[in-house]
């Protein structure tokens, strides 16, 4: 029988996971193995240069939260001296706008993240967790149909310069479904990482080709950034519903504290899923994300507060080991910033540029400070032993995503992939987005109450992609989002 599983945007990605288990890791062992097998089978969505929050459960243990999201640059004083770069992406049904280039770039926790996961919780040498992943970059690895389509829309941005077109479009034009991409410079600095652990990424040479890259383009981010950087450990912020104690991501995170109070919302009104109740907290929600809030979240014990004032917060891995540990990580590049490191294969971030982390406007985090993240690497316990793991990407509708794969599996009692797989809603700006499948009725009753909603004519990896794993009563299992091209593997 399996003892561990591990859920992933790609199969690459989840074999890299259970390779660790198999290889007598425990699951922070697999979620690292897992991230650098992302970072070239998921390319774009995350990388080196990219930001992530990493929960860690231990087997009848406490949790810690590894934040190690982007933090704005401009400790050394330098002046942005070149604008944002808009760039819509058109997801078919809705379109979107990235900002992207030099001033869009943030410091990168990718590095620094995994290798402090690897010295507190891990069990296995980081060189040897960065093996499969430096063997996918040197040896490429096949595009799948759901990257196919992400390349394709994502073009303009990993075309923006000669270094990103020779990786994505190295025959003149963006590589399709069934070729091969292959990232040789960045099979290096994987094993620069796994030889050397993040010294060279924040102040040596990779640090300073990083911050003079930026600097050269008109960005903010410095060498005094990258030196000052460092991986916060983290109290998760908690909620309940569905009888287990909920834990996620915390401030100045602001996706996990916004999903407890919708499940908190949900909880006291009986643990109801329906529709029209879920779209209501979904706005209850979104109303709260104010000016004041923003601010509150590098305010101490501001996650209480907020919950009790209220009540009287990509890619996405999942690893569960045969102990009962899991680590739950989500990481991500925003849409890339189109600004790659001459060298070594790293596509910079653009979470300056992310409309949904600047809401109010651009450029606003003060240097040294994380960008507040709807990231949301999240837990169920019961009775402190593990019983759901799960994480999505999919920007601002992270938080629809995840809470609603709680409501199916907590809540109506599906099974994990029914759970996952199960049609989504989505608010946003006054607009229902809804997957077909959602119940018709319902979405009468929101357009009757004053809502406008956007009937899709399929499931698209615009409603975020869960991975997920579970250990209840009917054994363990694991559950990898079909909208994002999702894998499961066992160990």
């Amino acid at each position: 029988m399996a003892s561990g599983v591990v859920a992933g945007g790609h199969p690459a990605t989840a074999e890299a996971g259970a390779w660790a288990l198999r290889e007598g890791g425990n699951a922070v062992d697999a979620a690292i193995a897992a991230v650098l097998a992302s970072i070239v089978a998921e390319s774009p969505l995350t990388g080196l240069g990219a930001g992530g929050f990493m929960l860690v459960h231990a087997p009848g243990g406490g949790a810690t939260l590894l934040d190690f999201f982007v933090s704005a640059g401009g400790l050394d004083g330098s002046e942005r001296g070149a604008d944002l770069e808009p760039v819509v992406i058109d997801f078919g049904d809705t379109t979107q706008v990235f900002n992207v280039g030099p001033a869009s770039c943030g410091v990168p926790g990718v590095p620094s993240g995994l290798a402090a996961a690897a010295g507190r919780f891990g069990s296995m040498p980081l060189a040897d967790l960065v093996a499969p992943a430096a063997r996918l970059a040197r040896e490429g690895v096949e595009v799948t149909s759901e990257h196919g389509y992400l390349f394709e829309i994502l073009a303009p941005i990993l075309a923006r310069e000669p270094v990103g077109a020779a990786i994505y479009a190295p025959a003149g034009r963006i590589l399709a479904a069934g070729e091969r991409i292959v990232f040789a410079e960045l099979a290096e600095t994987l094993e620069r990482l796994g030889a050397d652990g993040p010294e060279p990424f924040y102040r040596g040479d990779i640090a300073a080709a990083i911050a003079d890259t930026v600097a050269a383009g008109g960005g903010t981010l410095g060498r005094a950034d990258m030196e000052s950087y460092e991986t916060v450990a983290r109290e998760p912020v908690r909620a309940r519903f569905g009888g287990c104690e909920i834990l996620t991501n915390p401030p100045p995170s602001s996706g996990g504290i916004l999903i407890a109070l919708a499940l908190e919302l949900l909880a006291r009104a009986g643990g109801t899923t329906d529709p029209v109740a879920v779209v209501e907290v979904m706005e209850r929600a979104q109303r709260a994300r104010t000016r004041e809030f923003l601010a509150g979240l590098y305010e101490p014990e501001f996650a209480d507060r907020f919950l009790a004032d209220r009540l009287g917060s990509t890619t996405h891995i999942t690893a569960l080991d045969g102990d009962g540990g899991c680590a739950s990580v989500t990481c991500s590049n925003g849409s890339g910033s189109g600004v790659f490191v001459a060298g070594t294969g790293i596509q910079l971030n653009n979470m300056l540029g992310e409309q949904d982390l600047n809401p109010f406007g651009f450029h606003g985090t003060d240097p040294g400070r994380r960008m507040p993240s709807m990231m949301a690497p999240t837990i169920a316990l019961r009775d402190g032993e593990l019983v759901l793991g799960l994480g999505s990407g999919g920007s601002n509708r992270i938080r629809s995503a995840i809470t609603q794969t709680i409501l199916r599996y907590l809540g109506d009692g599906l099974d994990l992939a029914a759970s996952v797989l199960a049609p989504r809603l989505h608010l946003e700006d006054g607009t229902v987005h809804a997957e077909p499948g959602v119940d018709p009725e319902a979405l009468g009753r929101l357009e009757s109450e004053g809502y406008d909603v956007v009937r899709w004519r399929g499931r698209s990896l615009f409603f975020g992609g869960v991975h997920a794993v579970a250990a209840g009563g009917g054994g363990r299992e694991g559950a990898g989002d079909p909208r994002r091209g999702g894998a499961v593997a066992w160990a």
